[in-house]
């Protein structure tokens, strides 16, 4: 827990305000320059020489730039911004030069760098800004290396980052309302940009720094399109002292949900530029085009295949942008890790994989991959006047670990602090925890066989009944009802909750971990008896928690099977030459992974992930320390590390909750569709409204054929509508029923239909199974919901496997899935 205020010296706090630093030119459309952050021209000191922060100091150069009229000006010269997307947050601090290095030798001449407020407010009015936070100085070091930055300040940035970047104690405000004008969001965002002002604001380029544009908000078209909030936003930003352009970024669909004409915008796309670019000329008639976010990959989530992109298609869409001469930057260049509590979730409630390495084309651990050369080679044909590529840095040495048995254990139950007491359980950020895990403990009196059941349990739980399991909840599958035996006598019950990371998209990110109560237990089909009477142990896996562990020596003269109850094993590797390795995590089950102190982040037996990045730097000669929390209890408690990763593995049979899909039973004959209609051709989102709005819980997309007259079907998106039309939050809602998802040849689980990213899929089978239409997506909405109306969003880029539908029709009702 950071208890002090860690300040930056040595930088001038900016004024509160200033004079918007913005000249009008005349030869854009002046509906358009109406506040535009259009222009801006300022000589400068900018060390954009390839200069070495290990080699001699080089002479700043001077610079001025501006937003011009077709292209943006550098020294009144066309400068077509090539920029690789890299989060200091996921690369260790150590290897921050050599990451930026990467960048410039991939020929790409800035770097995009998201910022995460729960990084650097951890708590309310305590900053962080030194070691893997040193944002300030992760920017000097890319101006050292002759890098622009694009910085992405937030307050939201999503990222596939715990709760999008939001700091988790803004949850422990009843009702609050994230993303908007709700004064307690906007009060503690201009406080945090103030201090993002006061440490990054002397390093814009009119200050002789290297950052050339500040992004406000992220993709807001995608969550709501009030243009005022927007607004609040951007004056925040101003008010910190930014007087660089400020820009907007959405996907095509949305870049005219929330617009302002005072924000620069840019589009976000996977595929597909010339179709981006039309897009965005429909609000941006005149003025230099620029991806935002292009994507070369896609990340991953627990559960589901690895994903991996199509580079041939990468490659072209980079060259049609480079030949256009519009600007782009690769989301990512490179994913790094996320370490730590770190990790998000997309919505309803998918979990992130720790690693991200996202198939950029530098790879997790910082590797040159096939991708890397082929761009490198591709920029080097569109080179600016002037400019060259510099070699990539050698790659970092890599070992090998020997398999070196756990020499103690400390279980969990053995190790619980003080509790606190409560009447009724609550979710962990009322009683002002922000990660980990947290237990509920209670007692239960003698009686028959009962059904224990809560309202919402995040994210993962765990149920013992006198210390012993007797099953597990499942945010995943909405599944929250655990079968307890007949007591002789009064049980403890405990019900242990791990929370997996905040969901980081979408209306979902308001995400309060623990037990939503209330906790009822029904027995011989009486009504519900409400819970009461517990205690509340907060199990927050941070230092203080590691410290106070009782560890146990294991007897290695036993052989006996590991236990299969919640504990922290301990294990001592000896070293004799650092270097970069991956963890091998395939003997352990879930849970959390620490060397010599660093949490190395989540790992779970049902893959893809197998293993876990372990930076060189963090590895010592000698006697290095490894932890590892397992919830689940280890097949054999051994650690060995690898030369290679292990991301594409996945054991469905180990997951304790859904190796397959539930099987259902369907009504018969669903009888009239509520709606039946046709979905034009092409891309692009399309919005149906119905007659009335139509209630029930279940919601059924009937596909009847595709566009292409192939037997497959897909969504990158489906939205429900309210009575408003307004889009539905996806909170607790599942995939009751669908009739074919593709698994091996690709991610096209029916999942990616309601995540909110449009860059992944549902998608029937397209392999050696190929069933024919019709097709049926089934959502059950968790309770009975009004339906105005939905989006569709066909899946993105060209192809032979499309998808893309025609003909459809819709069913609503509370009985289509029987059970």
């Amino acid at each position: 827990m950071i208890s002090r205020v860690v300040r930056v010296r040595g930088l001038p706090r900016p004024p509160a305000t200033r004079p918007t630093p913005f000249s009008v030119k005349p030869t854009l459309p002046r509906s358009f320059l109406t506040g535009l952050v259009a222009s801006i021209s300022v000589a400068c000191a900018a060390p954009l020489a390839p200069a070495r922060a290990d080699g001699p100091a080089t002479a700043p150069a001077a610079h001025a730039f501006r937003i011009g009229a077709d292209t943006f000006l550098l020294d009144d010269q066309p400068f077509q911004i090539r920029c690789g997307e890299l989060h200091a947050a996921r690369v260790p601090r150590e290897y921050w030069q050599h990451r930026l290095r990467m960048i410039k030798a991939m020929g790409l001449n800035a770097v995009c760098a998201y910022m995460f407020w729960n990084m650097h407010e951890p708590r309310p009015g305590e900053y962080e800004w030194s070691g893997q936070a040193d944002i300030a100085e992760f920017c000097r070091m890319a101006q050292a290396e002759g890098l622009w930055v694009i910085l992405r300040p937030g307050p939201y940035a999503c990222a596939e980052w715990e709760m999008g970047g939001f700091p988790w104690w803004l949850l422990k405000h009843d009702g609050i309302a994230l993303r908007s004008r709700d004064p307690r969001f906007i009060a503690p965002v201009r406080r945090y940009f103030q201090e993002v002002g006061r440490v990054l604001g002397g390093l814009q380029v009119t200050q002789g720094g290297p950052i050339l544009m500040v992004q406000v908000e992220n993709e807001y078209g995608f969550y709501a399109k009030d243009a005022a909030y927007m607004g609040e936003i951007r004056q925040a930003l101003l008010d910190a002292g930014f007087d660089v352009p400020l820009f907007a970024c959405n996907p095509k669909q949305h870049l005219k949900d929330g617009y302002r004409d005072d924000l620069f915008p840019v589009v976000n796309f996977g595929t597909d530029p010339k179709g981006a670019f039309e897009a965005l000329r429909e609000i941006l008639p005149r003025g230099p085009l620029m991806s935002g976010e292009f994507y070369p990959g896609w990340f991953d989530t627990w559960g589901a295949p690895h994903h991996t992109g199509n580079t041939e298609r990468y490659l072209t869409d980079v060259r049609t942008m480079l030949e256009m001469g519009a600007s782009f930057s690769i989301y990512m260049a490179h994913g790094g890790t996320t370490f730590g509590f770190f990790t998000g979730a997309d919505r309803p409630f998918k979990p992130d994989t720790s690693s991200y390495d996202y198939d950029a084309p530098i790879s997790e651990a910082g590797w040159a991959t096939p991708k890397f050369w082929q761009t490198r080679e591709l920029m080097a044909r569109h080179l600016l006047p002037g400019e060259t590529i510099p070699e990539p840095p050698a790659r970092n040495p890599v070992i090998q670990v020997a398999p070196v048995r756990a020499t103690a254990v400390a279980p969990l139950f053995a190790n619980l602090p003080e509790p606190l007491a409560d009447e009724t359980p609550r979710t962990m950020e009322l009683y002002d925890q922000a990660y980990g895990c947290i237990l509920y403990r209670t007692t239960l009196p003698a009686g028959p066989a009962a059904v224990l059941e809560a309202a919402a349990i995040h994210d993962v739980g765990q149920v013992f009944l006198d210390g012993k399991r007797v099953g597990f909840t499942d945010r995943r599958s909405r599944h929250y009802r655990v079968e307890l035996p007949a007591r002789a006598k009064p049980a403890q019950l405990d019900i242990l909750v791990e929370a997996m990371g905040r969901v980081n998209f979408g209306v979902e990110v308001h995400d309060r971990k623990g037990i939503h109560g209330p906790v009822t237990l029904v027995a011989d089909g009486g009504a519900p008896q409400e819970l009461r009477g517990w205690q509340v142990f907060r199990l927050p896996l941070d230092a203080g928690m590691l410290g106070a562990l009782r560890f146990e020596a294991i007897d290695a003269s036993v052989s006996a099977a590991p236990g299969q109850d919640p504990a922290l094993w301990r294990a001592t590797v000896t070293i004799d030459q650092p270097g970069d390795c991956f963890l091998d995590m395939r003997p352990w089950g879930k849970g959390f992974a620490w060397v010599n102190g660093h949490n190395l982040g989540r790992y779970w037996n049902i893959g893809p992930q197998q293993t876990m990045y372990v930076p060189g730097p963090w590895l010592k000669v000698g006697e290095n320390e490894i932890v590892i929390l397992d919830l689940l209890g280890p097949e054999d408690p051994v650690v060995a590390a690898l030369e290679q990763p292990i991301l594409d593995l996945l054991r469905p049979k180990l997951d304790f909750a859904r190796g397959k899909r539930r099987e259902v039973n369907l009504r018969a004959d669903f009888g009239a569709p509520v709606h039946a209609g046709t979905f034009a051709p092409g891309s692009d989102l399309q919005e149906v409204r119905f007659a009335a709005p139509v209630p029930g819980r279940f919601f059924c997309l009937e596909s009847l054929r595709a566009h292409d007259g192939k037997p497959f079907a897909g969504a990158a998106e489906v939205t429900l509508l309210d009575a408003a039309g307004q889009p539905l939050s996806t909170e607790g809602w599942t995939v009751a029923y669908v009739d074919s998802e593709e698994r091996e040849r690709e991610d096209g689980l029916a999942e990616n239909a309601i995540d909110g990213q449009t860059a992944n899929a549902w998608l029937t089978q397209y392999g050696e199974a190929q069933p024919g239409h019709p097709h049926r997506l089934i959502l059950d909405l968790g309770r009975t919901r009004e339906i105005g109306g939905l989006r569709y969003v066909p899946r993105q880029g060209a192809g032979d496997v499309t998808g893309r539908i025609k003909d459809y029709r819709v069913f609503i009702a509370d009985d289509l899935v029987k059970n």
